[in-house]
């Protein structure tokens, strides 16, 4: 992964990074998937350290995105936690439980797609007094 190209985040992008950061989710990678497949312009891809927390990070998002007038298409794997698909057409977030993020490794399969740069909706660190 460390020769993998990067995009500018698309400003569209934000509300659905910052949902998926306010739960604590885990490794957030966005990926550029327009022009490789027709179902997404991009996937957001996270994960947690147990079903309970991913289902806490689903819930979260979706929960946020409806605050902010977002309806998913559909959510599949809510009540499992395993791994939550929540669709918004152009947006698809994949949030893991993290053996299961490894296992499949959608990273690897769309090595093709370029990572969006994700920094500028990272929380400021602040510094230890």
């Amino acid at each position: 992964m460390t020769n993998q190209k990067t995009a500018p985040a698309d400003p569209g992008i934000a509300p659905f990074i910052r949902a998926a950061l306010g739960r604590k989710a885990l490794d957030v990678v966005a990926l550029n998937v327009q022009g490789l497949t027709s179902i997404a312009d991009s996937f957001i891809i996270c994960h947690g350290r147990s079903n309970r927390q991913v289902t806490a990070i689903g819930e979260h998002i979706r929960r946020e995105l409806k605050k902010a007038g977002i309806k998913p298409l559909s959510v599949e794997g809510m009540k499992d936690g395993h791994w939550i698909l929540l669709d918004y057409g152009h947006i698809i977030l994949h949030v893991f439980y993290e053996p299961v993020r490894s296992f499949y490794d959608l990273e690897g399969l769309w090595t093709d797609a370029k990572r969006i740069d994700i920094r500028e909706f990272l929380p400021a660190t602040t510094t230890p007094q």
